[in-house]
């Protein structure tokens, strides 16, 4: 028999979306909000000569900064005050992540502290992300005033309000990230992202479509392109909702009079516990030494590093070096940050301290191997499915391929829209609870 909760969201339809009031203001939030910053990846930094900007990027599009073009929504092709996007606020996060389960005061803090314990840590973070972002715009304020022709007026001034800009654009958004999360649907941070890479789409598809049209026989290949983008998205969908579920079983106990627990229930492990963090840390990484040595071309290398352009060549989109590399960073990565968010040592603690154990295996330590040895092989799945979405693409795109139609992308358009339309659901379950509620209120009422 299904239950209250499974009953209610078979009736969701659309007219239970009209009724949900709260709902609507919430997604007019959201979408005003993504305006907000798409209109703020239009207004240029001071200074800036546009023009000779743009010539510049050119050489730059396949490396780093095109993906961070990329996730910015063109922002770092117009040098505009949210260039910086989100990116120092998820480095900021990461690190203050990994930190939490490696600095003892801080992994206290996350275990013991409580709401207050979170908050402190999300003050970490913004400080970090303050620190990330003047690091990085100091560099940029110097490497454009060093580039001749990009910049009208060069020197310290511009510098400093290229970094108060900057820095103030990513504060802006990591709020706005924080009041979309908090007043409208979805995750605030992963929002923007997703708005900087769909806003990208039309300008990939378009530059497919001047391809096909300039050599018609790319025609056939670029359809193939398109539908194995198709293919990845329900390739997607099916392995970000699968997870396997370990049964719990928590005993009865006798309190007073009364018979407590008895129940089962169950421990999602999902297949990709890391996210798509892996591939961004991959690509930004290979990406790293072919930005550098692009700033670098214009200066004449030592003999002894006279072979760097040859392999730093290799390390391009489409080179086998490269997703050589590229795969195996990812499955790196994979291991790496589900070893850091998900603890089945404390995992087997919790079970442990109410109660609860997995049937024929004993609480504590042979728990939290058991939990780890599933979660070992889930996560060697989840690798491999993610290498595969990263690298198909990669391999039939070779190094001419665009960022918008790349497996990170269409991976974070995907799980972003996933967690938002389950959002968006568990919002009108929560509608649909507090109708019954009244419901049944205005009943014991007559009735009296």
């Amino acid at each position: 028999m299904a239950s209250a909760a499974e009953q209610l969201a078979a009736n969701m339809n659309f007219g239970a979306f009209q009724k949900a009031t709260e709902l609507h203001k919430r997604i007019w939030f959201t979408l005003v909000a993504m305006v907000i910053y798409r209109l703020g990846t239009y207004i240029p930094i001071p200074g800036i000569n546009a023009a000779a900007f743009a010539h510049a990027f050119e050489g730059q599009a396949k490396g780093i900064l095109g993906m961070f073009n990329m996730f910015s929504g063109g922002a770092v092709q117009r040098m505009a005050i949210f260039s910086l996007n989100v990116m120092p606020y998820i480095s900021a996060s990461i690190i203050v992540q990994l930190l939490g389960t490696t600095y003892p005061p801080w992994e206290k803090l996350r275990k013991e502290g409580g709401e207050a314990g979170r908050k402190q840590l999300n003050q970490y973070t913004r400080y970090l992300t303050v620190l990330l972002a003047l690091f990085q715009s100091f560099g940029i304020g110097v490497g454009l005033s060093n580039s001749p022709g990009i910049v009208d007026h060069p020197g310290v001034f511009f510098i400093m309000s290229t970094m108060v800009t900057l820095v103030g654009g990513t504060m802006f958004l990591m709020w706005l990230g924080e009041q979309m999360t908090s007043r409208g649907v979805g995750n605030g941070i992963s929002l923007i992202i997703f708005a900087g890479i769909v806003a990208r789409l039309p300008v990939g598809l378009w530059d497919l479509l001047q391809e096909a049209r300039l050599d018609p026989s790319k025609s056939f290949m670029i359809f193939g392109y398109l539908l194995l983008a198709v293919v990845v998205v329900l390739g997607i969908v099916f392995m970000e909702r699968a997870q396997r579920r370990l049964l719990i079983v928590y005993p009865k106990r006798q309190v007073g009079n009364r018979i407590m627990g008895g129940e089962n229930s169950f421990l999602p492990l999902k297949i990709n516990v890391s996210g798509v963090i892996p591939p961004i840390f991959a690509s930004s990484l290979l990406l790293l030494p072919a930005t550098a040595m692009s700033f670098l071309a214009t200066m004449k290398l030592p003999p002894w590093a006279q072979w760097l352009p040859l392999v730093v060549g290799q390390l391009t989109h489409g080179k086998p070096l490269f997703m050589l590399l590229y795969g195996t960073l990812i499955i790196f990565f994979c291991f790496f940050y589900t070893s850091v968010v998900f603890n089945p040592d404390d995992t087997a603690e919790n079970l442990r301290k109410y109660g609860g154990n997995l049937p024929g295996i004993r609480p504590g330590k042979r728990t939290a191997e058991y939990i780890d040895y599933v979660l070992t092989r889930l996560t060697l799945i989840g690798a491999a499915y993610i290498a595969v979405v990263c690298l198909v693409p990669e391999f039939l795109a070779g190094p001419n391929g665009s960022y918008a139609f790349g497996g990170t992308s269409i991976l974070i358009v995907v799980s972003v829209t996933m967690d938002t339309v389950a959002q968006i659901q568990s919002h009108l379950l929560a509608h649909q609870y507090e109708g019954l509620i009244k419901k049944s209120k205005l009943r014991g009422a007559r009735a009296r």
